[in-house]
């Protein structure tokens, strides 16, 4: 009996040993997985310094002239004569061929052709926001839009009207016109000029606003912009872009010398030179708004530049000193479409154009 109960005893032991052996042998509870660094958690969300921001603002509703915003008959009158083809030596050409409000105002093409499809050694840049610019053409030839308008109809490569009597012949041959320069301009003592021309067409465009959603931004709504486009912005900043690309217009305040840092593989036209002959202006070009960039290829003054991509990466290059890898291009891209703003459909209608006389002068091929 004693052996017997010795045995249950030892059998006891061996069956706990065994079960705290097996106990042993079971596998370590799995560790919970770490939670995302904060880094990684900034990356997805950037956030702006409203610092950075303070270099931009956004685009008024207007670009007003210091004397005050142009009357509703002068912006009409503008409208017609921003559209009027009898306004060059052909009668086939107007503002809106090399400026096409409804192609966020320019034609597409490296250069524009002018009159017998001759071809200008520039782009057309575009019309949309211009007004606002510290000058008009690459070359900074002109002030403002206003005498910028005036410009191409006396050009021989564009509109090619022999002179300002011819255009003052024709609008004077036109009764609908001569009634529309009173009520423009009523209180000059001969309404319908040369000058008055450019000022009617100026007026018009200084209400060419596109504003988007970077301006609704801008004014306080932080969900304007995606992550990847506030994270494209960031990009554009730290890359050095804001150099030269400030303001309300992103850009379209100084003159820069194209090739800054590395020189330019064109340096065929000179840019202000040929406007100063002062040997200190040699390369330097009016820099362009940013507005719309992504709508308005080709790009640079010579149209040479087909897409937005490389056009970034050259300018980091040879305005920077900087070699940018193709992802840093694309968020820098991804930001640069949020200028893309919204073309002012009823204002740029077409207008109704008056019939011209038998006192017109006919369009002229040669």
């Amino acid at each position: 009996m004693r052996t017997k109960l010795l045995g249950i005893v030892v059998g006891l032991a061996l069956v706990a040993a065994a079960c705290k052996s097996e106990k042993k042998e079971e596998p370590a509870a799995k560790a919970p997985e770490p939670a995302p660094a904060p880094v990684q958690e900034a990356a997805l969300k950037p956030e702006i310094d409203t610092a950075l921001l303070a270099a931009f603002g956004k685009l008024p509703k207007a670009f007003d002239r210091q004397e005050g915003a142009a009357t509703e008959a002068q912006v009409q009158l503008g409208r017609m004569l921003y559209f009027e083809t009898r306004l060059s030596k052909n009668h086939d050409l107007s503002c809106n061929s090399c400026h096409d409000l409804e192609n966020y105002g320019q034609d597409g093409k490296a250069t524009s052709p002018g009159h017998k499809g001759q071809l200008g050694n520039r782009n057309s840049p575009t019309v949309y926001n211009a007004a606002g610019r510290h000058v008009q053409f690459w070359d900074g030839r002109a002030a403002d839009v206003e005498e910028q308008a005036l410009g191409p109809i006396l050009n021989p490569v564009e509109m090619a009207v022999p002179d300002e009597k011819v255009v003052l012949t024709t609008l004077k041959s036109i009764p609908e016109y001569v009634e529309a320069f009173k009520k423009a301009f009523p209180e000059d003592k001969e309404p319908l000029t040369f000058a008055n021309v450019g000022k009617a067409i100026g007026a018009f465009e200084r209400g060419l606003v596109t504003p988007s959603k970077w301006d609704r931004f801008l004014d306080g709504d932080k969900d304007a912009l995606t992550n990847e486009e506030k994270a494209g912005f960031k990009k554009f900043v730290d890359t050095g872009c804001t150099s030269c690309h400030m303001g309300p217009l992103v850009g379209g305040s100084m003159f820069q010398k194209l090739g800054l840092v590395k020189p330019w593989p064109n340096e065929k036209d000179l840019g202000r030179f040929d406007a100063t002959k002062n040997d200190a202006d040699k390369m330097f070009f009016s820099v362009p708004t940013l507005r719309n960039i992504a709508k308005t290829a080709p790009y640079f003054h010579d149209g040479s530049v087909a897409t937005l991509d490389e056009a970034v990466r050259l300018m980091a290059r040879h305005q920077l000193g900087k070699e940018l890898a193709d992802d840093e291009v694309k968020s820098i891209v991804t930001w640069l479409e949020t200028l893309t703003g919204e073309v002012p459909t009823e204002y740029i209608a077409k207008p109704e154009l008056p019939p011209s006389t038998k006192k017109t002068p006919k369009p002229d091929p040669s």
